[in-house]
């Protein structure tokens, strides 16, 4: 599966387009928890266990997106947004969003 977030690929054509495909993925509080309870996995100002996590969800959301785009018959996804957002009460939980229009190129 082709994925771009540009609306073509180069080189390639798109003979169909089969429709917005999304994949979520959302973390819990205890990620955030445990991140600030690993403060020595800190180097250099960064946080590698919560940008591995962070990794982790963006990956499972594009995943999801794929899946998507496959159970339409499609062999690529054009124009991906990857989007965060911060949810519930106490901003406890962080989403991933992956979205972009399923296409068949050939």
């Amino acid at each position: 599966m082709l994925m771009s977030t540009t609306p073509t690929l180069e080189g390639q054509t798109i003979t169909r387009y089969l429709g917005v495909v999304n994949g979520e993925a959302i973390i819990g509080a205890n990620i955030f928890k445990d991140m600030f309870a690993a403060v020595r996995n800190v180097v250099g100002g960064r946080a590698g266990a919560y940008e591995r996590t962070l990794a982790d969800a963006r990956n499972i959301a594009f995943e999801e997106a794929a899946e998507a785009a496959a159970k339409l018959g499609a062999n690529a996804v054009v124009g991906i947004d990857v989007d965060y957002e911060v949810l519930g009460s106490d901003n406890g939980m962080l989403m991933v969003c992956v979205s972009g229009t399923a296409v068949v190129i050939g």
